[in-house]
């Protein structure tokens, strides 16, 4: 995999343009304060309400979407994958000048062909490889995170110039820009969140969590056990990758890494991740995530509060509120 970096980039080049965030979420806000702190003229277009109201008061200048779009060279799209499409047919496709520039922080929309843009359009991927709010807070210390530059659609023959002088404003440019597909980061993307890092994470904890207490242990140590420690591991997988947590932790435990992950994640788990990337390459995910929404998402919504009344949630919030270097974090 190629990284470019700030150096091979032309910083100047998205200076020149005027650029939109269509939505003013965690990820549109964060594009949006690196952009025009690195020199890039920004308006935020939105619906009136909450998002709106908290860029007024970031002190951008706020419009509709489709008055964004009139305007933009540039439209960066910030919203939520499953709103993405209705408001691009409705209130973006519509305005957009010839020549423009769709970026997208994620490349569900288009890979899916939920959004099938004009011939004449820049079509380009700049993908934060983090959370919104480490993207904003790295570019505040100096530093950024690594992201992928994706070029899908290239009708001005500048789009990859573009892209990378884009992911450098909003600070990727410091740590690393990998160049990647729209496939490729939106299916290992959807992969890995629904297998391991949201998915797979959060059912192994809250079927660990309910074999302790079950077997007799009192929930606070199940807990402890099983969520609270997570936190301390992960940090150390990425800090050093897993031989990297093996080298600070006790022998132990790394012996248990070996005899006894296995028998969890064993040949029957991985014949179902194999199955589920298959869902996701075919678009059968993305169908039925997109059906849902339809549906007005009453499937997510009851799943959602299921989660939530997990006996493992109360136990958390009161040792939570035992940790005060939480509540000063937040």
């Amino acid at each position: 995999m190629r990284v470019l970096y700030d150096r091979d980039a032309d910083r100047d080049f998205i200076k020149s343009k005027k650029v939109a965030i269509a939505g003013y979420g965690s990820q549109g806000r964060a594009h949006a304060l690196n952009l025009r702190d690195s020199g890039v003229e920004v308006v935020v277009g939105g619906r009136p309400g909450a998002s709106l109201d908290k860029a007024k008061a970031d002190k951008f200048k706020t419009m509709s979407i489709a008055d964004a779009a009139r305007l933009a060279d540039v439209i960066s799209m910030g919203l939520p994958d499953e709103l993405q499409g209705d408001v691009y047919d409705a209130e973006i496709a519509p305005h957009l000048k010839k020549g423009s520039t769709l970026v997208f922080a994620h490349g569900f929309a288009v890979h899916y062909q939920v959004i099938k843009p004009r011939a004449d359009l820049d079509i380009i991927l700049v993908a934060p490889e983090g959370p919104a709010h480490q993207l904003r807070s790295e570019f505040e210390r100096g530093s950024g995170l690594l992201c992928l530059l994706a070029v899908q659609q290239d009708a001005t023959g500048q789009a990859k110039k573009l892209g990378l002088s884009y992911a450098s404003a909003i600070g990727c440019g410091r740590s690393g820009i990998m160049e990647s597909t729209f496939r490729e980061e939106t299916e290992t993307d959807l992969f890995g969140e629904g297998v391991v890092l949201c998915g797979g994470q959060a059912n192994l904890i809250r079927a660990a969590y309910e074999t302790l207490v079950e077997a007799g242990y009192e929930p606070e140590m199940a807990y402890f056990e099983c969520l609270h420690q997570v936190k301390l591991l992960a940090e150390l997988i990425y800090e050093g990758g897993i031989a990297g947590m093996n080298e600070k932790i006790s022998n132990t435990a790394e012996w248990g890494e070996y005899v006894v992950g296995p028998r969890i994640v064993n040949d029957a788990v991985k014949a179902e991740m194999k199955r589920v990337l298959a869902d996701i390459q075919s678009g059968k995910f993305a169908r039925g995530w997109m059906a849902e929404n339809k549906a007005g998402q009453k499937k997510l919504t009851a799943m959602r509060s299921r989660a939530a009344k997990h006996p493992i949630e109360d136990v958390g919030q009161r040792l939570r509120a035992m940790m005060p270097w939480l509540s000063k974090k937040e």
